[in-house]
């Protein structure tokens, strides 16, 4: 497996396939056709049927050039190695210099089919690609998960996480105290300081725990669909769920940041697990892969921040996935709002859900977070390709805002 590294990206939102992923791919075609006076870019797939509105087509040309850059779309080509699939054609004086084809696999994550291109996430650092093999090395040394991680990607991954957890809360910050209407012609109003401040005298733990959770997840994922910085956890699209969770967890018990940096160690292993041996793109495995893999981060996090024990922490992680499994990415207008604000909130209060589970019923679970994993793949790969990220059903399909 990666570094973690590539679990925990901070970059722009609001998408870490459709925004992030097209912008690498795009300073790659600069460093491979440095002469190249003009660009022709071809998307296919999920990132033809909603690049518009995740901002690809913006994101392309502030890249490669607005003057010299022509982005098409096309819809009816069927023939890509991926959903996210596009093709960067270099000219100099209307000479075709070459095609570097790109596919943006999730989490700002890039791969080159046809070109002989070193990855950019890096050589394997971990020998272990599953769950049980991780265990099974931490319980042969008596070592925690942290530990694993530390022991793999030494003491500066430390200094990366303090970043990391750095933009996590200046994310909810800003998400906090902004207000009006988000872009892309929905009309939708961010909620997250309405929620932060509509708290009443008596209100209940209980009510005052969701309200405060969901206020941190809308916070972070409304600066996403603003195209403000966040940290991809695993993806832009989930990226409010692990630190609204987070947050609020160091705000109630008080942990201190070196205890959410291991927490978040965990985090990523989990996330490293699914990317590895699934997927966390929506457009090839439905939101299951994006929000289902942040719930099972987050919860995994929250068991390693309390200090449960290896099984709890598998326990916690396979809960909050194996409750999202079958669920449709179908994103309203292509734009990362609808539903996907709200299931930020949602999720970040599952992971929490899973850590109780895990820590009242553990012992108990039948079904490893190895097995989960493969189940979410398989189901993803059987979902209606209108489901995956392409706003072609579900909410897409049915929900109009003209009509309002």
């Amino acid at each position: 497996m990666k570094s973690i590294r590539e679990i925990y990206k901070i970059g722009r939102g609001p998408s870490s396939s459709h925004t992030m992923g097209p912008v690498f791919a795009c300073e790659e075609a600069l460093r491979q056709y440095p002469h190249a006076d003009r660009f022709d870019v071809t998307l296919y797939g999920s990132l033809a049927l909603t690049g518009k509105g995740h901002m690809t087509d913006r994101a392309i040309m502030e890249t490669l050039g607005k003057d010299c850059t022509r982005v098409v779309t096309d819809t009816k080509t069927t023939d890509f190695p991926h959903p996210n699939t596009m093709d960067i054609t270099a000219y100099q004086d209307h000479d075709k210099l070459g095609t570097l084809r790109a596919v943006s696999v999730g989490g700002g994550s890039v791969a080159y089919p046809d070109a002989d291109i070193p990855c950019i996430e890096g050589d394997d650092i971990y020998s272990e690609t599953s769950f049980a093999e991780i265990v099974s090395y931490c319980q042969s040394r008596n070592i925690r998960i942290p530990d694993y991680v530390l022991e793999h990607e030494g003491p500066e991954i430390i200094t990366y996480l303090e970043d990391v957890w750095k933009t996590m809360n200046r994310a909810i910050f800003d998400g906090l105290v902004a207000d009006g209407e988000l872009p892309g012609g929905l009309h939708v109003q961010r909620c997250a300081r309405r929620l932060y401040n509509s708290g009443h005298i008596d209100e209940s733990e209980a009510t005052r725990e969701n309200r405060m959770v969901c206020a941190y997840a809308y916070a972070v994922s409304e600066q996403n669909a603003d195209a403000g910085t966040i940290v991809t956890a695993p993806t832009c699209g989930s990226c409010g769920v692990v630190p609204a969770a987070l947050k609020y967890m160091q705000e109630k018990k008080g942990f201190s940041d070196k205890d959410i940096i291991r927490a978040l160690m965990t985090g990523g292993v989990i996330g490293n697990i699914i990317k590895t041996n699934a997927s966390i793109s929506g457009a090839e495995a439905g939101c299951q892969a994006e929000i289902g893999s942040a719930c099972a981060m987050c919860a995994a996090a929250l068991a390693e921040l309390h200090h449960l024990g290896l099984d709890q922490i598998e326990y916690a992680a396979e809960v909050a996935m194996e409750h999202m499994l079958g669920l449709t990415c179908d994103p309203v207008k292509g734009l990362v709002q609808i539903p996907c604000i709200e299931r930020n909130a949602v999720a970040a209060m599952r992971a929490i859900n899973a850590l109780s589970l895990s820590n009242f019923l553990v012992g108990t679970h039948k079904i490893s977070f190895d097995m989960v994993v493969k189940t979410m793949y398989k189901t993803g790969l059987d979902i209606n390709a209108r489901y995956r990220e392409t706003s072609e059903g579900g909410l897409a399909e049915l929900y109009h805002p003209e009509s309002e």
